[in-house]
């Protein structure tokens, strides 16, 4: 049997060689795909208190998310087989009118990486894009992300036609250098991430998960 803490060390540490050689061992051997996720999805989640503590940045963070994101490939087909699925499903994308993704795509990585199924809209994602998206996936999470100062209406646009649409009630999260919680609550979103790591300890929030990975 392999170590799995061995596994969530290599994650941690964005050593995607070590990540993928261990994934592939643990499942020649026979573990359980869901003891394989968890020690990959604990692994992310003291990644993320690390970067909230100051101790990591974003590129620590992103190549831990890469590493992750290659074993999990992994291990997919195991997962499905056992009828493992995400614990919800999301969508996210940069507002109309602003063509920024860098965090966006990190909230997406940090997402996935806490085993919840993300569709990437993209960016300069239109308020009917929006909608459109939300109807054809029924997410349990809409992620609406800015950074320019002048795409903060497009958030309220976007927030108001899902609002007014009466779609499946999804949550929506907001964040980006602009706004702020106060502007959140202004225009009725569920809450604001000020960093990727929020987002996931919002997201498990929102949607009702017990505790934190460990």
């Amino acid at each position: 049997m392999i170590d799995l803490a061995q596994l969530g060390a290599a994650v941690e540490r964005g050593d995607r060689d070590s990540a993928r050689s261990l994934t592939q061992a643990a499942i020649d051997a026979g573990q359980a795909p869901q003891e394989i996720l968890d020690a990959m999805v604990g692994a992310m989640g003291v990644v993320g208190r690390r970067f909230q503590a100051h101790e990591v940045f974003v590129p620590e963070m992103l190549i831990a998310a890469r590493a992750m994101k290659e074993s999990i490939a992994l291990l997919e087909p195991l997962l499905v087989q056992a009828g493992i699925r995400p614990v919800a499903r999301a969508i996210i994308g940069t507002v109309e009118g602003d063509l920024h993704d860098i965090g966006k795509n990190l909230v997406a990585m940090m997402w996935r990486s806490a085993n919840i199924e993300v569709i990437d809209l993209g960016a300069n994602v239109s308020p009917q894009r929006f909608l459109d998206a939300a109807r054809q996936h029924e997410p349990h999470l809409v992620g609406l992300s800015a950074l320019l100062t002048t795409t903060m209406p497009a958030i309220r646009r976007t927030v108001e036609t899902l609002r007014q649409a009466g779609v499946a009630a999804p949550r929506i999260v907001i964040g980006g250098a602009p706004v702020t919680l106060q502007y959140a609550r202004e225009i009725g979103a569920d809450g604001y991430a000020p960093d990727a790591a929020s987002a996931v300890d919002l997201a498990r929030q929102l949607l009702g998960l017990q505790g934190s990975p460990s």
